[in-house]
């Protein structure tokens, strides 16, 4: 796990930084020839008024950053030693996994209330950033839509220029571009626009969780409790952390009430309800999938285009890991797409066997049970 500085030393944050950068200059840059904060109190209004969007944002970018999302102490259990047979053990934190929590192998450590992890903030989104991480996203999609109007009125009269010095009344505000800082502004309202569509509905899903006190993995988590529950006939899932809308709203910005290891819930339910629904799930996948005998090596690469060519053009649209193979290999599969397999080396017995994990091209594996004993 690297140190919150550290964080900032990653492309993710970097090209934040630069987006913001970029947008800031083309507003000051543009708004002082067509609109100058000199002309009227509305102008310093407007000029004010994006200036705070960006420093809000770029304040709550870093914030969301720093944090972190607060992490599950390594060698965490639960008070009641009984209560442990309801959680899941991490066998890298050398700890249970308290509720609500998940480990993130790109953070290394398991993750208080982990909603996924974001590349942009190189970290997860939890239990002690999710309210700076979604008031980021309200003030970047808020700055960038004020961004991308102004931009687009003054690219107008940067281009209408020569006319007007011809055919206008002189009121029209003369606009002067050069072309490096007509591309800059193309690439800035561009960018612009791009954030206002892409972060406008990652805030949308965002606040959508929120109201309902689920996060991203909950809500896998309750979607495959519809279905299993149905087919064994179980009773449906009753989610145990929905508290009505305006309690859930309270808990993200309030978030210094709880410790993230314990959770307020409905009435009727228990603590770890959720936990178990999971267990249950994960062993229903254990007894779904398949085992796989490699028959040839795979080196990892994740377009393996000379060696693997129909693989490579259909390779999963995911940041999960490639799994080496090696002729004998015994890889425990649980998702498959139609060139590949998602799974698990076998390299023991019991919860010793699980290796690493990772997605391998399915015409480098055969099923084990049809492997054909060849005579000495």
């Amino acid at each position: 796990m690297s140190s919150p500085f550290r964080r900032l030393l990653h492309w993710g944050p970097i090209a934040v930084l630069g987006i913001i950068k970029l947008i800031t200059w083309a507003m000051i840059h543009l708004m002082s020839m067509w609109w100058p904060p000199h002309v009227s109190i509305a102008a310093v209004i407007h000029s004010v008024m994006f200036i705070s969007l960006a420093a809000l944002t770029l304040y709550y970018f870093l914030q969301s950053l720093l944090e972190g999302p607060g992490f599950v102490p390594n060698g965490w259990k639960p008070e009641n030693e009984e209560d442990t047979e309801y959680l899941q053990y991490c066998t890298v934190c050398e700890s249970y996994k308290a509720p609500r929590s998940h480990h993130c192998k790109k953070c290394g450590r398991c993750v208080k209330k982990m909603d996924h992890h974001c590349p942009w903030i190189n970290c997860c989104v939890g239990h002690a950033n999710h309210g700076y991480f979604t008031t980021f996203l309200m003030f970047a999609v808020l700055g960038c839509f004020h961004a991308s109007i102004v931009l687009v009125i003054c690219l107008y009269h940067a281009i209408n220029r020569v006319w007007y010095m011809y055919n206008g009344t002189g009121q029209e505000p003369m606009i002067y571009l050069t072309l490096s800082t007509l591309l800059l502004t193309l690439l800035a309202t561009g960018m612009a626009v791009g954030v206002v569509l892409a972060v406008g509905a990652l805030l949308y899903f965002q606040i959508r969780g929120i109201l309902s006190n689920r996060t991203t993995i909950e809500e896998w988590i309750v979607e495959k409790a519809v279905s299993r529950r149905e087919e064994q006939g179980l009773p449906p899932l009753i989610y145990p952390y929905d508290l009505g809308w305006k309690k859930n709203w309270q808990l993200v910005w309030s978030g210094v009430l709880y410790d993230g290891l314990k959770w307020p819930i409905l009435d009727g339910c228990g603590q770890y309800d959720l936990t178990m629904e999971q267990k249950a799930q994960k062993i229903e996948k254990q007894l779904r999938s398949r085992l796989f005998t490699a028959t040839s090596s795979y080196s990892g690469h994740w377009v393996p285009i000379l060696t693997r060519p129909r693989a490579a053009l259909s390779v999963p649209c995911s940041d999960e890991a490639r799994l080496p193979l090696q002729p004998g290999d015994i890889i425990r599969a649980t998702r498959q797409r139609r060139q590949w397999l998602f799974g698990e080396k076998q390299v023991g017995m019991g919860e010793a066997s699980k290796g690493p994990r990772g997605w391998f091209p399915r015409d480098a594996v055969v099923p084990t049970d049809e492997m054909k004993i060849k005579p000495d």
